[in-house]
């Protein structure tokens, strides 16, 4: 149960710095490319995710390097492919909007666990997840359903491709190889900050020319880039990717909170929407910890 809190509270973290990349994000992309974002914000954070790595973890490299493909792949769809489609979508997207169509991936990674890893969510856990989407949906309408049809722009579909390329993302690293989550990580960072700079001189790098664009990529680095992706995969490692998904529904609540602080206006149907979001999460986390026979305990790794 210990555990099981921790990996709960580590899945909240992790989405509420989630939520500062889409509000710090929006910044950087009027002052950056999204190719240089994504580069500069692994530069940084490589340091930073190693030292982390060899502290707490003490790895044994070599080792955890014999699963460079795997590593490889997860380098390639949650820290290139995902953050690419983000910034692309911010350039055409207000933080809040994107955060919106973000919310619907917990509802891509249940079903897809279901089918490709059998994870059971039980009625709790389905109930929630429908009363997350709800909120989404009440969030995203201002409470008027039949607006659904104006959602589908440009921004929109990179956002659905990027939720695509975080199901995979997500899904993988609940089915591959047990590996110290941090370290992990790390050697996926190297593997970006490698393969972009390489890519750098043919693509073009730019640097932040403004005080709020540098700030920008500061956050990004140190908390969504370190942080988040490091308290993720550490509660995947308790809880199942079905389940854990559904927390992602949180970024929309907090990049509300964001939007609040930078004095952006919430209107009252958002309000409703966040509430029923939490109501959703709450549902389905309790859910999780169900009898022994719950999907948990069958896939909870030491």
């Amino acid at each position: 149960m210990k555990r099981h809190t921790k990996a709960i509270v580590a899945l909240v973290a992790a989405s509420a710095f989630w939520a500062g990349n889409y509000v710090f994000g929006k910044v950087a992309v009027e002052d950056m490319s999204p190719f240089s974002i994504v580069l500069l914000r692994w530069a940084i954070a490589l340091v930073p995710l190693a030292i982390i790595a060899q502290t707490v973890e003490h790895p044994d490299w070599l080792a955890v390097m014999r699963h460079w493909r795997f590593l490889l792949m997860q380098s390639l769809l949650g820290l290139f492919a995902y953050n690419f489609l983000l910034y692309e979508a911010l350039r055409g997207s207000t933080a809040f909007g994107a955060s919106l169509i973000n919310a619907a991936n917990p509802a891509l990674i249940a079903l897809a666990a279901l089918f490709v890893l059998h994870e059971g969510i039980g009625w709790r856990g389905g109930a929630g997840i429908a009363l997350a989407l709800v909120g989404v949906l009440i969030v995203l309408t201002h409470g008027d359903f039949t607006t659904l049809t104006t959602i589908f722009d440009p921004s929109s579909v990179l956002m659905l491709a990027a939720i695509g390329v975080w199901t995979a993302y997500t899904v993988a690293a609940r089915k591959g190889p047990r590996l110290p989550p941090v370290t992990a990580v790390t050697i996926q960072v190297a593997f970006i900050v490698v393969g972009l700079g390489v890519a750098a001189p043919f693509v073009g790098v730019t640097l932040p020319s403004t005080g709020s664009a540098l700030g920008s990529l500061l956050f990004i680095a140190i908390f969504p880039s370190c942080l988040s992706y490091v308290l993720w995969n550490t509660a995947l490692t308790v809880i199942p990717s079905g389940k854990a998904g559904v927390f992602l529904n949180l970024i929309t609540v907090f990049t509300a909170l964001w939007a609040l602080a930078t004095g952006e206006a919430i209107g009252a149907s958002q309000i409703v929407g966040g509430v029923t979001i939490i109501v959703g999460v709450l549902l389905t986390s309790w859910s999780s910890q169900g009898a022994s026979g719950s999907p948990i305990h069958g896939r909870d790794r030491d």
